[in-house]
């Protein structure tokens, strides 16, 4: 038997959006922005190091080196120094490093000539299985990738160890390759995402045949909100990889490209999953619905024998009630068109005779009739 699924009912997450009207291009650094982690990654076919800095000042120096492959990561926003360098030293556009920090962007490709600007939604889910939704944004360079998270936490260690490990090509393939790397088990979380929710939609519907309750349909309805929240990322994330493939930018070449078709498969599976999940949520909730109406119908049904069985007794009883004699006990005198049986000999007993074999006799009706089926 399934045990109820035990969730905290999720906040959803609220993003700070700019003033109407306000100028574009400004980089916002909410005032709870984590200070910046910076872990700067160099490898080649032969070579990886990889070491934390305390700033990006002389960064553009070093990766002014072609000999390697570089990948920086930068988790926490608040340095508006940090921006400022980027847009002074790399020439990255104010508009860029507002999407960047506006951490509600749609996963989207935009070309820029001497880099890309890409956006993926990293999709988690923490200890009480509520959803964690997180942007990762990507600058793509000649032979730099930089990567941008609001948050110190992410899924992609597995990228960290192959770099160490350096089999594959995820050292000799380039910036691009990396870039598809981290992008592509971003996407493999999704599924990890859906099978935890499939398994407990499945638990859902044992609950159902077994003993649904009222946590059944609030169960159900929040994995169908998540599943909507999934279905907002998927669809612009196959958009985006679409462009990617489509892109003519020279910093993604034809090779990194065939991968980027595999990721791409692997979101028009994610639709479908999603697509099923909703219509097994939403049938779980009707199922719910039609226990509970049939389990109402039932009770209704046994209400309505007993009121059935009921009705002539209380209206024997009522009549018998009223107590009209047929003669005045102080004068004797004769009321006409009044109760003759009311002191009959007996009444009481045959009036409960009478009463008794009314209610069996429609209990063998009503049984008869299906009714106690």
């Amino acid at each position: 038997m399934g045990k109820p699924a035990k969730h905290k009912r999720s906040k959803r997450k609220r993003y700070s959006l700019p003033v109407a009207g306000s100028s574009p291009g400004v980089v916002y650094i909410d005032e709870n922005a984590l200070a910046p982690v910076i872990v700067f990654h160099s490898y080649n076919d032969h070579h990886y190091a990889v070491k934390e800095l305390d700033n990006i000042e002389n960064l553009s120096r070093i990766l002014s080196n072609h000999e390697f492959n570089y990948w920086i990561e930068i988790k926490g926003f608040g340095s508006m120094a940090m921006f400022e360098t980027l847009n002074t030293d790399f020439g990255i556009s104010k508009l860029v490093l507002e999407d960047i920090t506006r951490t509600y962007q749609r996963p989207k490709l935009e070309e820029y000539g001497k880099y890309d600007f890409a956006t993926s939604r990293m999709l988690r889910l923490d200890e009480h299985k509520n959803l964690e939704n997180d942007q990762v944004s990507f600058i793509l360079m000649e032979n730099a990738l930089f990567t941008f998270q609001e948050a110190h936490t992410d899924c992609l260690e597995p990228i960290r160890t192959r770099l160490r490990v350096g089999k594959g090509n995820i050292r000799i393939a380039g910036s691009s390759y990396l870039m598809y790397a981290l992008m592509d088990i971003i996407i493999d979380t999704y599924f990890e995402v859906l099978s935890t929710w499939g398994d407990e939609l499945d638990m859902i519907e044992d609950r159902l045949f077994d003993k649904p309750d009222k946590t059944v349909m609030f169960d159900t309805q929040l994995i169908k909100r998540n599943l909507i929240n999934v279905r907002r990322v998927v669809w612009p994330e196959r958009d985006k990889l679409n462009d990617i493939l489509r892109s003519e930018s020279l910093l993604i070449p034809s090779q990194t490209k065939m991968y980027i078709r595999d990721a791409y498969d692997h979101c028009i599976q994610l639709i479908d999953i999603v697509e099923s999940l909703k219509e097994i949520s939403a049938s779980n909730i009707d199922m719910y619905l039609s226990i509970i109406s049939n389990r109402m119908n039932e009770i209704m049904k046994v209400l309505t024998i007993i009121s059935s069985i009921f009705i002539p007794l209380t209206f024997i009883a009522g009549i018998y009630g009223m107590n009209f004699a047929i003669e005045d006990p102080v004068t004797g005198k004769v009321l006409p068109q009044n109760m003759p049986e009311l002191y009959q000999e007996h009444g009481y007993l045959y009036t409960m005779i009478i009463m008794g074999a009314i209610a069996v006799g429609q209990i063998i009706y009503f049984w008869r009739k299906g009714w106690f089926k």
